[in-house]
Parts: C-alpha cells; structure tokens; sequence
C-alpha cells in the first residue's frame, strides 16, 4: 500500500491530504501538524471571514499580485484556478459571494466553515491526523523523524514514506538541513509603515483612494486605497507596496522615504485640477477650497506642507506658489521609520528556492518523492486572496503529481 506524510496542517497541507484521499482512499495518508490544532491560520484569515480567492479581475499581469512566483502560479493556476477552487467547495456545500473588489468569501462569512469542510473530507478519505507531532528533520533518504509521533506512539518516531509534502509554511531551513536544498530566508511581506511624521499621524482614520506610492530611490510603486492611521500608514496601497518591497525594506531595516501621490496622477493632471479649484474660487481662502477626492483636514495638512500660507487665496496664488501646491500632490514624502504589524501578518516571501522543483509537479530535484506546496515555498502575494488561492493551486498540482508518480 502506498504511504504519504505531509508535514503540515495548514490550508495547503489539508487540501493536499482531503484530493489526495478522494484519488486514493484506500492509501495510508498522514498528516503531522506541530500545533495542537488544524488550520489555525486559515481559522482567522480575512478577519475570521476567509477570502478564499480571488476572480483575478483587472490583474493585467499575474506578477501584480504574486511579486515573487508568477511564472510558477501560472501554471498553477492553470491547472487549477479559482474557478476549480470554488467548484471543489460547492461540490461540498460551501456556497460563495463575489465582492466588488473580486475578492471571494463563504457566504456564511465564516472561515470555520472552510475548516470544517477540509477536515471532513479528511475523514471521509480516512486520512489519520496526528497533531502535537513536531517533525524534527526531512532525509534525503525520504525519511521523517518526528518527536511528536514517538511520544504519540501511534506511529513509528521515524518514518518512510512513499513520498512526502512539505506544507510547513515558514522557517523549514532546520527540518531540511543536510539536505542541500537552497532555502531562500524568510522575511514578513505583508505589513503597514510607521512614519515620523506627527501631522499625517494626527489624520488617524483618514481614507484617500487611488493613491500612488512609492519608495524613493526604487522602482517599487503600488496603487489603491491608503488608510492614515497612528503609526503611520496602512491599507490596500500600503501592504501592496510592502509585498512587493519586503525583501528590500528587510534588507534596510524597514528604514527609507515614502512617496505619496495623492491624487494618483501625473503632474498635467494635477494642474488641471488645481486650475479648476482656482478658477472656481478665486476669491476664496485655498485652505477653506479642497479637491473632492480629499478630506478637509488632509488637504490643509497639505496646504501646510507646501507653505502656503493659511489665509492665502487663490488669486494670490502665483505660478511658485502652484508648483509646490503640484509638487506636494504628486510627490509628497515621509521618513519610513519601520513597519508594524498587519493585523493578519503572517505571509513571509522566502522559503524553498524555486529552482530546487519540478514546476509541473513541484517535486524536489534532488530528493524524488518530497514534494513541497503553499508558503513553504518562495512563492507570495499581496492582499485579497491570492495566497490562499497560491495554497489551493499548488497543493491540488503536488496531490494529482504524486497520484500520477505512485500508480
């Protein structure tokens, strides 16, 4: 009979173990999960809501939303997209709702719906579980050691498997030592700025959309919806922009400048708009005269920043006066003085370089039969789902591999 032990009991390895079962019912599946407990992330994802994915709307290139792993989720996803996803749950009962930002939610809004889904299936495939089973060390020999199971005594303390799945997530560089496989080092990739600056930290709750930022001296920018709050600055803008730059702010302490376009355009655009506010109000105090899309009170911290004073009108303006109202639109910037924690923070880019797998199958190149899906994988996303999907996508790519690989 054949035999299979993923080590990890997160949304991947579960997903693995449930598609696996169904192939295979009559194979011995094993899970190994460190904690005292399935799928504790997955419990609390989207604010205990589970986005489980997204429809990919509007994502002109997948390299927007996977910053680290776009080739290989094109194949993935190729294989088994979000569409699949929400077949597979529907197949199971779970009925789903489509947000206007695309993201996808149980209509239930409850992620313990999704939990309880895969652990039944679990069971139904007959796949024993065995939490508090820490494993200690992956052999190039597809052997397991795991402390958890010796003490357990329902298994054997080392393991030989037909073959292995590696779900573990972060911080694998311990259980693959001597096994010369690259690891690429974990660093967070979705997080929220602090700034110095006590006047935008004074705008606590203040919400801009179709904001552009920006770290000054990089290419790295990102757009979307800015929330102000007493840090600093978070939202959909921010925690793309910390995606796409984490192994660079990492890199330099979480220190550098911020840049803020406020209005999301270009400098044209921002002269249009700032001749129409004057043509309009000539008479009027600028401070008192602000574009629609900004609050009252950001809009004179940013009156105030360009030096201009409070009781200036708009005919008073002149030509010096405009270019540093544009300037501070389009190009305003703040001292980054480290990031703070994301309320669901725990996505990190790093993991196992994707040059050590099979992308069609996303088995080891060294070690035949070890297998590797989800986040322990140097594969990463922004925000709205797309990791999630990531978990889906490839633990359904190594499940089917394996069924293939074993027969």
């Amino acid at each position: 009979m054949r035999s299979v032990v993923i080590i990890g009991g997160g949304a991947a390895g579960c997903f693995c173990a449930a598609e696996l079962s169904s192939l295979h019912p009559d194979w011995s599946i094993t899970v190994l999960e460190a904690g005292p407990r399935l799928m504790a992330k997955l419990a609390v994802t989207g604010g205990g809501r589970c986005n489980i994915t997204n429809t990919f709307e509007g994502v002109q290139s997948l390299a927007e939303v996977y910053p680290r792993g776009d080739k290989l989720m094109r194949k993935a996803l190729g294989r088994f997209g979000w569409e699949d996803c929400l077949r597979w749950f529907e197949a199971r009962g779970v009925k789903f709702t489509v947000q206007p930002d695309h993201c996808v939610f149980p209509s239930s809004q409850d992620a313990m719906q999704i939990v309880r889904t895969l652990e039944r299936a679990m069971r139904d495939g007959g796949v024993k579980v065995l939490c508090n089973s820490k494993v200690e060390a992956v052999g190039a020999d597809l052997s397991v050691i795991s402390t958890g199971a010796k003490r357990s005594g329902e298994i054997s303390p080392l393991i030989r498997p037909s073959a292995i799945v590696l779900t573990t997530g972060g911080g694998t560089a311990s259980l693959l030592a001597g096994t010369g496989i690259e690891l690429i080092p974990d660093v967070p990739s979705l997080f929220t700025l602090k700034v110095a600056d006590a006047g935008l930290r004074s705008l606590m709750g203040t919400v801009v959309d179709n904001v552009t930022l920006g770290l000054a001296g990089t290419r790295f920018r990102s757009r979307g919806t800015l929330l102000l709050t007493d840090w600093g600055v978070s939202g959909p803008a921010t925690l793309r922009l910390s995606s796409y730059a984490a192994r660079y702010l990492a890199e330099n302490g979480y220190r550098g400048t911020l840049l803020v376009n406020w209005i999301g355009v270009g400098e044209a655009g921002a002269r249009a708009l700032l001749d129409g506010q004057s043509k309009s109000n000539k008479d009027k105090m600028i401070a008192n005269c602000h574009p629609s899309m900004l609050s009252d009170r950001l809009w004179r911290l940013l009156v105030s920043r360009s030096g201009i004073r409070p009781d200036c009108r708009w005919a008073e303006l002149g030509s010096k006066g405009m270019a540093r109202l544009i300037n501070v639109l389009i190009s305003d910037t703040y001292e980054i003085i480290g990031r703070a924690r994301f309320k669901e923070e725990f996505v990190t880019c790093g993991g196992v370089s994707l040059n050590e797998i099979r992308p069609d199958t996303l088995e080891s190149r060294r070690i035949p039969g070890l297998y590797f899906a989800g986040e322990v994988l140097d594969v990463d996303a922004v925000t709205g789902g797309f990791n999630l999907q990531a978990a889906w996508s490839t633990a359904w790519t190594v499940a089917h591999a394996i069924s293939q690989n074993l027969q």
